[in-house]
């Protein structure tokens, strides 16, 4: 888990490794984006740009 302020980030690995889901939350509206990805900083940048429509 990662977090700021602002933004909460929830990191998942699958279980043989293969890849990422990661949940990002707003945390003054509790708003929420997920996005899966080969590799974790891709699926944290796409969870978090979905969060904040980047």
């Amino acid at each position: 888990m990662e977090h700021d302020a602002h933004t909460l980030l929830v990191h998942l690995s699958d279980e043989d490794g293969g890849g990422w889901t990661t949940f990002a939350v707003d945390r003054a509206t509790r708003q929420w984006s997920v996005a899966q990805a080969p590799r974790q900083t891709d699926a944290a940048r796409d969870s978090y740009d979905g969060l904040y429509d980047r």
